[in-house]
């Protein structure tokens, strides 16, 4: 068969089809000793040789398209015969295995992050720290941000600085699920008793409590605060519903309890008094606190049970001056008298003491104070 000069080959190797052109197969044919070739007039005619494009710069992108094609759908490539090089030896196509997804590229990437940054931004929250604290952020995709965003802002309507202030401290709120987050906010409104007006403020002083697990976590510390330490108003102090009972609760008690020699009532009567005690540490300010009051103030441990809000003033600017100043003035006010006033109205208290007479005879004081001096 004889192709016109006219007639360009590059259609042999086109792979685009038009949709009412039928599938054409090109038959190659080649000497091979198993098969005879026609014969003619008695003689064997000599096998025609292809015509090829003399250009291999035109068919070396046209023959890397069709490989393309076949490694894509998995069936092995056997390229068009070069006779510009010498016959290959015996060979064996192996079909190549499928190639796995392409990677996402970097480009891909940096663009998603600068989205997430300028949609982060008009809330005044800067991405780039969150990301450090919180690596997943990366591929979370922004759509998922933009959820999380719009409930904390819309449905709880939390102000920018508190949004702000609830990504820096829990950056994997915009990670977790919505509906997550949706059950904590619930479990808040419904079990916990918290307010709707009061909910927001409750977010904003313990952010981790919309991160925290409803099962594992908040709802096991709501029935230990209420049936084991007795707490009935649980609202007030819904912080304490994201500390962990065997790790932060059980731990402070042991040492009241434990430690210092407090009966077990009165342990759960100062925790039930002042439930804010869960949240200081034992190291930092029980101890130093506790030795302070045994050592130097000579005090009793009633006083404690009583007045468990004892160790939530700073034991350098208030404790010891407020007693160092009433040892000079010969005075000894209640813990709640001399820690609870502001510091004009302690300085009154001490001058009323000092310079105080004794009660006259006539005195419904003097039995009580007099014969204390007899």
């Amino acid at each position: 068969m004889e192709v016109p000069s006219s007639l360009s080959l590059s259609h042999l190797f086109d792979l685009t089809q038009s949709p009412t052109s039928k599938p054409t197969t090109l038959i190659r044919c080649c000497s091979s000793s198993s098969a005879t070739a026609p014969k003619h007039g008695g003689r064997s005619t000599p096998p025609s040789t292809p015509v090829l494009p003399s250009n291999r710069a035109t068919l070396g992108p046209i023959r890397l398209k069709k490989v393309e094609e076949f490694r894509t759908k998995g069936v092995a490539y056997k390229p068009p015969p070069n006779h510009h090089l010498p016959p290959p030896s015996k060979t064996t196509l192996i079909s190549p295995k499928p190639s796995p997804p392409p990677p996402i590229s970097d480009a891909t990437t940096t663009i998603h992050l600068q989205e997430k940054l300028l949609y982060l931004d008009t809330f005044g929250i800067d991405l780039i720290p969150l990301l450090t604290a919180h690596p997943p952020l990366i591929s979370t995709p922004l759509s998922h941000i933009k959820s999380t965003m719009t409930f904390l802002s819309t449905t709880i309507s939390l102000s920018p600085p508190a949004l702000d202030r609830l990504t820096s401290l829990c950056p994997e709120v915009l990670t977790l699920p919505l509906p997550s987050i949706v059950s904590s906010v619930t479990f808040l409104l419904r079990e916990a008793h918290v307010s709707t007006h009061h909910l927001r403020h409750v977010i904003h002083r313990r952010p981790r409590l919309i991160t925290s697990d409803v099962k594992t976590r908040l709802r096991p510390t709501l029935y230990f605060l209420q049936g084991t330490i007795g707490i009935s108003d649980i609202s007030k102090h819904a912080h304490l519903l994201s500390c962990s009972v065997e790790d932060k609760l059980l731990p402070r008690i042991e040492y009241f309890h434990e430690n210092i020699g407090i009966s077990y009532d009165d342990t759960m009567l100062i925790f039930r008094r002042f439930p804010s005690l869960f949240c200081y540490s034992v190291k930092d300010n029980l101890e130093p606190k506790f030795n302070y009051f045994v050592v130097e103030m000579g005090r009793d441990l009633k006083e404690l049970v009583e007045f468990p809000q004892y160790f939530s003033f700073s034991l350098e600017n208030r404790i010891k001056r407020r007693h160092l100043r009433c040892m000079e003035k010969g005075v000894c006010l209640p813990l709640p008298a001399m820690l609870r006033s502001s510091e004009k109205r302690f300085m009154e208290r001490l001058e009323v003491c000092c310079s105080s007479s004794m009660p006259v005879k006539d005195s419904p004081f003097w039995k009580l104070t007099h014969s204390d001096y007899q």
